[in-house]
């Protein structure tokens, strides 16, 4: 990943050297693997479901070095503020569970330690594009966990029903929804996008990027033609009322689903569990089939999501932390845990071999879903960059499409304010942002 830059006391420094700057000052050191004879403990605080059985197989079988498992919300509902409060208070866990969407904003704000030294090593056991949003140049800030490879889950049995099938084309799926309100008002195929980790993912799917560097500065591409095609799509089905605001995948959404009023949902890997467990009443009924396309015959699929595992200033055992991290991400109990019940998409390349990602799933009618998201992984572009104020490009973006989806604007025009208030908040913090 190219240099990022950060301007301060009048001098251009790269994210890299500010971090390694204040690295210097911070509390981490080496460790051992014991202290005065007692074991090492490491906490670590995570929002993903599932991350707690992986650390009680850590614990069973290595005594010397004790992982304690906090679980807190999801990042964007206040885990990261959490986190970041916890680093400038001095009280910190060692390991910290982060998307790779605002790892940039942690590695900004100097809240990780740099664990090259120890995390090198690993490097070979993962898939290229995870390994470098865990870095910066040859600066290594976490261990990857996971992609979240995209496709379309379904009810099979509503969607024989209403006649249609799996949309190929994002035409497709339009003259679907309008089939489905069309037989039953109270019925939609599905909700619009409702952040700007949705936004993002679509338009990776369609060949867009919002972030990237040239002569360094930050290049903001927000509002670029892919994002705004993706948005005036949505935008057209939300005025002809084909589809819901709904949140996704919260209560609400749940029991529209379970009543037969939303059909189906765009979305990552990790969505399986959630689903199945919070619907189990429906099992058999629901099928997954590849994202439609802009064009038929492609198969592009964007990613929604995936972490790393990472080491949060002033950790005093950043070792045997980054160790921990590494077995988890590679361990084939672990991660076979991590596939069944938190619904990743492995990005250590031997977790991809597993059988737990090649085995029919009975919730989903027999179908071996890993095969989708397998051909969905395969088929995504590896050259999207995160920015480093996600936390600020999520709450606009997702404060505008609540709005729009309310009829108070519209999503072609929250990706541009969203444009703008990115490039203001970004030379706020002193960036450099080129035009």
């Amino acid at each position: 990943m190219a240099s990022r830059w950060v301007k301060g006391a009048g001098v251009m420094l790269t994210v890299a050297s500010l971090v390694t700057l204040s690295a210097c000052s911070g509390s981490g050191d080496s460790g051992g693997s014991s202290s005065g004879g007692k074991p090492v403990t490491v906490e670590f605080w995570g929002a993903a479901v599932g991350l707690d059985k992986s650390v009680a197989l850590w614990n069973k079988s290595h005594p010397d070095i004790k992982v304690k498992y906090s679980q807190i919300p999801a990042g964007s509902i206040g885990g990261y503020a959490k986190m970041q409060n916890a680093v400038k208070a001095d009280n910190a866990p060692c390991l910290g569970q982060v998307g790779y969407d605002t790892l940039s904003n942690f590695i900004a704000t100097g809240a990780l330690e740099d664990i090259s030294q120890y995390a090198d090593s690993a490097k070979d056991k993962f898939v290229p594009w995870t390994w470098q949003m865990s870095s910066v140049g040859d600066r290594v800030f976490g261990i990857p966990v996971d992609t979240g490879p995209m496709a379309m889950y379904y009810r099979t049995d509503l969607f024989k029903k209403y006649k249609i099938s799996p949309p190929k084309t994002w035409d497709d799926f339009a003259a679907a929804a309008q089939k489905v309100h069309s037989a039953d008002p109270s019925a939609y195929l599905t909700t619009t996008p409702q952040d700007a980790y949705d936004l993002g993912a679509l338009t990776w799917q369609a060949g867009g990027k919002w972030f990237g560097t040239e002569n360094d500065r930050w290049q903001v591409t927000i509002a670029n033609p892919q994002t705004s095609k993706v948005a005036q799509y949505w935008q057209g089905l939300l005025d002809k009322k084909l589809v819901t605001s709904d949140p996704m995948l919260d209560t609400a959404w749940f029991k529209k689903v379970q009543d037969g009023q939303l059909l189906s949902l765009v979305s990552a890997v990790w969505a399986a569990p959630l689903i199945s467990k919070n619907l189990p009443e429906l099992s058999g009924k629901w099928a997954v089939a590849p994202m439609p396309q802009w064009s038929a015959g492609q198969k592009a699929a964007g990613n929604r999501g995936g972490s790393a595992t990472v080491v949060l200033k002033g950790c005093d055992h950043p070792k045997e932390a980054t160790e921990f991290a590494t077995w988890m991400s590679t361990d084939n109990d672990s991660v076979t845990s991590l596939i069944k019940n938190t619904g990743i998409y492995p990005a250590a390349t031997s977790g991809q071999q597993l059988p737990a990602v090649d085995q029919p799933s009975a919730y989903f009618g027999g179908q071996n879903i890993y095969d989708v998201f397998k051909t969905a992984a395969a088929n995504t572009s590896t050259g999207w960059v995160w920015g480093p104020t996600m936390s600020q490009v999520q709450s606009d973006m997702k404060d505008g499409l609540k709005k729009a989806g309310a009829g108070q604007g519209t999503i072609p025009k929250t990706v541009t304010s969203v444009q703008d208030s990115t490039v203001a908040a970004m030379k706020s913090q002193g960036l450099s942002v080129g035009k």
